[in-house]
C-alpha cells in the first residue's frame, strides 16, 4: 500500500472542509505539517479553521506562518489581513490588506475588510474607495452595501448611505441591522433597541483595543459611578452586578463593593478580556433583558455603564433592574443626555447610533418601578470625534 502524500492529504482535507467536517479537515491538515511542516496551504486553512471556531489567536499564528511561506500570495495576504484586523492590530492589518488589494484588485473580502478596518481608524472617508470598489464587484453582498453605508453616514454623504442601507435591508439576514442604521440617519421610525447582533458584532471588533482606545477620550463612567456608590454610603461585601461589563474595566472600580461580583455582555471577546483580569466570579454571555429575570433580589448593587444608551424604551427595561435589588439595594447607570422636557420623546436615537435619553421622561418611569432617586449628575461622559458626549450619571435606591 502506498502512503498517502502531502498532496493527497491536502486534497482530503480540503473535501472533508468543504463537506463540513471540519475536524476531519484539520486532521489532515496537521497530518500534511507533520509531512511537510513549511505547507503554506495547510497552515492557512488551518488558520481559517481556527477563525471560523473563535480562537483567533491561533488564527493570528496559523495564517502568519502561512504567510512567511509565500510573503506575496494573495490568499495567504487576505486571509492574515483579516486575522489581523480581527485582533485588533489595525495599522498592520491595513498594511496587509493593501497589499492583498494590490495583488489581486478584485478580492472583494479583502476590500471589504480593507474599508471596515480603515472606517474603525476614524477614515471613513478612506474606506469609501475600497468599500465602492467592493460593490462594483459584488453589488448583490449586502455585507458590502452595509459597510458601504456605514462608512458614508460617518463621512457625512447621508443620502447615499440611506440608498446603501435600504440595498443591504434586502438580505434577511442584515436586514434588522440595515434597519437600525436607517433609523439613525431618520429614514426609518427607530426600534425599541440597538439589535443584540450588532451590539455584539460592536464590542467583538472592539474589544482588542478597547482600553486604549478609551484612554484618551476622558472616559471616567465607572469611576464616577463608583465615586457616587461610596458617597451614599454602599458598604462592602455585597452581591455587585456589572451589566456590560466589558472588559473589566467598570469592575475594577466595582470590585471594593463586592463579595461577588458577576458581570454580563453580550459580546464574547469582552468577556474574555474580563476574565483575564482576574477580578469576576462568574461572567455570563447574555442580555440583559434575558438575564435579570432570573436573579430576583439577588443584587445589593447593580450597576450599567454605557450600557443602556443602547436600549431606547426603558419602561420594560427599569423594572426589571429593581427587581435584581436586594431590598435597599442600590443601583448605578450612565445615559446620554437628550431634551430634558415633560413633552419630549422618551429616548432618541442619535446619530452615533445609540440612544438619547430624556430626564423628564425617566424620573417617574423609575418611581413607578419602585426606585427612590439618590442622585441625579450632569456629565461629560467622553469626547466622540472631538466633540463632548453630554450625559446623566443616576443613583436609586430600591424602595
Amino acid at each position: 500500500m502506498v502512503a498517502a502524500t502531502p498532496d493527497l492529504l491536502l486534497r482530503q482535507g480540503l473535501a472533508c472542509h468543504q463537506r463540513g467536517d471540519l475536524q476531519g479537515a484539520a486532521a489532515l491538515y496537521r497530518q500534511v505539517l507533520a509531512l511537510r511542516p513549511r505547507d503554506g496551504n495547510a497552515l492557512n486553512l488551518l488558520g481559517q479553521l481556527a477563525r471560523a471556531g473563535g480562537d483567533r489567536d491561533a488564527a493570528l499564528r496559523l495564517t502568519g506562518q502561512a504567510l512567511a511561506t509565500q510573503p506575496d500570495a494573495p490568499v495567504f495576504l487576505a486571509a492574515h489581513g483579516a486575522a489581523l484586523a480581527e485582533a485588533g492590530q489595525l495599522p498592520r492589518a491595513e498594511q496587509v490588506l493593501r497589499a492583498a488589494v494590490a495583488a489581486r484588485p478584485a478580492d472583494v473580502v479583502s476590500l471589504r475588510n480593507l474599508g471596515q478596518v480603515l472606517s474603525v481608524r476614524n477614515r471613513p472617508s478612506e474606506a469609501l474607495a475600497p468599500l465602492r470598489q467592493a460593490a462594483a464587484q459584488a453589488p448583490g453582498d449586502a455585507a458590502v452595501r452595509l459597510a458601504l453605508a456605514h462608512a458614508l453616514r460617518e463621512s457625512g454623504h447621508a443620502a447615499e448611505a440611506v440608498a446603501e442601507a435600504r440595498l443591504a435591508a434586502a438580505d434577511p439576514g442584515l436586514a434588522e441591522q440595515a434597519g437600525f442604521l436607517l433609523a439613525a440617519l431618520g429614514a426609518a421610525d427607530a426600534p425599541g433597541r440597538a439589535p443584540a447582533g450588532y451590539v455584539r458584532d460592536l464590542f467583538d471588533q472592539y474589544a482588542p483595543r478597547f482600553d486604549d482606545a478609551l484612554q484618551g477620550l476622558g472616559y471616567r463612567t465607572p469611576a464616577l459611578l463608583a465615586e457616587m456608590l461610596a458617597q451614599a454610603g454602599a458598604p462592602g461585601g455585597q452581591a455587585v452586578l456589572d451589566l456590560g461589563c466589558g472588559t473589566g474595566l467598570s469592575g475594577m472600580a466595582l470590585a471594593p463593593f463586592a463579595a461577588r461580583l458577576v458581570g454580563v455582555d453580550l459580546s464574547p471577546r469582552m468577556l474574555d478580556a474580563a476574565r483575564a483580569r482576574g477580578l469576576y466570579h462568574a461572567l455570563h454571555e447574555a442580555d440583559l433583558l434575558d438575564f435579570l429575570p432570573g436573579h430576583p433580589g439577588g443584587f445589593g448593587i447593580v450597576a450599567a455603564a454605557d450600557v443602556l444608551n443602547y436600549l431606547g424604551d426603558l419602561s420594560a427595561v427599569l423594572p426589571l433592574l429593581a427587581a435584581a435589588l436586594a431590598p435597599s439595594g442600590l443601583l448605578a447607570f450612565s445615559l446620554e443626555r437628550g431634551e430634558d422636557a415633560p413633552g419630549a420623546p422618551a429616548a432618541v436615537l442619535g446619530p452615533g447610533l445609540r440612544f438619547r435619553h430624556n430626564p423628564a421622561a425617566l424620573r417617574p418611569l423609575a418611581t413607578a418601578s419602585g426606585l427612590h432617586l439618590l442622585e441625579e449628575r450632569a456629565v461629560v461622559l467622553r469626547q466622540e470625534r472631538g466633540a463632548a458626549v453630554d450625559g446623566l450619571l443616576w443613583l436609586f435606591r430600591r424602595q
